[in-house]
This record gives C-alpha cells, structure tokens and sequence, in this order.
C-alpha cells in the first residue's frame, strides 16, 4: 500500500491523495475525484489488471456527499486495493455529480460506471455510452439515493405492490 501511495504521490503531486488507512479491513486510499483518471491509468500500467467492483453511496442530504468505491486488483501480484472518492450530493435540479470514466482503461468499467450512474446518479464523464442498463430509459430518478421517491406508476402500470 506504502509503495502505491508513494507511487502516485511521486507521479501526481501530494495533493491528490486526500487521506488513506493501510489498516482497515479493506484497506483504502481517498483520493481527489478529478485525479481518478490518472490515478486509474498509474495503476493499470503497474499491474492493476482487474477492476472489479465500482460502488456508489449516497451519504444522505445531512451529509451532503455522494461516495464511489473502486475495488482493484493486480491478479499476478494478489494485491487488492480500494480507492475511494467523495464528491458534493446534488439537490434537486442540480446537476448531478461528475468524475471522470475509467472505461477506456479497463473495458469493465463501462457497465459498472453505467450501473453507478443508474442507480445513484453520478455522471461520469467522457464515458461513450452512459444510459440507464437496468431500469427503462425514461426512469425518474436514482433508486439507491435516500431520497429516492418511488413512482406511483409506469406507464399506466402500479409501481408500488
């Protein structure tokens, strides 16, 4: 992990890691979101072969934040490494938060980016084809957001059961 933060800390500048925990669990480092795209690439090109999970947490409106969580791993090397990123919660009729793709890295990234986008609303940016993959086109809303409302119907059909 120590080799890993120095690696993109030498690469990138001291500003972009934000803070990082080599004794957690899953042990992470919190990264600026801009910088996921140079981050994404440093690690590819050092033996990050897999990305395997990309998650979105909604931290809820007191809180005021949205997080993504990217699970990586170099399968030669059997290392794993977390990335999280923190950025602003949108109200409504806001924009809705953007960071950069990581889909023109590792071709995976494009359902797990566009499943994010779906689910929690995080738009991310340059990704060649984000559009709902599991709910209708026209879905309102992100369901895995606290404030999530559910539509009465669809198309004339009950929502709710």
């Amino acid at each position: 992990m120590e080799q890993i933060k120095n690696l993109i800390i030498s690469t990138l500048g001291d500003n972009v890691i934000i803070s990082a925990n080599a004794n957690a669990l899953q042990p992470y480092l919190e990264i600026s979101p801009e910088k996921i795209g140079a981050v994404g690439q440093i690690l590819f090109d050092n033996g990050f072969d897999h990305l395997a999970c990309i998650t979105g947490i909604d931290n809820g409106e007191g809180i005021g934040t949205i997080e993504i969580v990217y699970n990586f791993y170099a399968i030669i090397k059997n290392i794993s490494l977390t990335i999280k990123l923190k950025v602003s919660r949108n109200k409504p009729h806001e924009p809705i938060p953007s960071v950069p793709t990581l889909s023109h890295i590792w071709r995976g990234a494009d359902w797990l980016e566009r499943e994010t986008y779906e689910m929690i609303g995080v738009h991310f940016e340059g990704h060649q084809d984000l559009r709902r993959l599991l709910l209708p086109a026209d879905w309102e809303g992100f369901p895995l957001r606290k404030d999530y409302q559910e539509q009465e119907l669809y198309h004339g059909i009950n929502v709710k059961y």
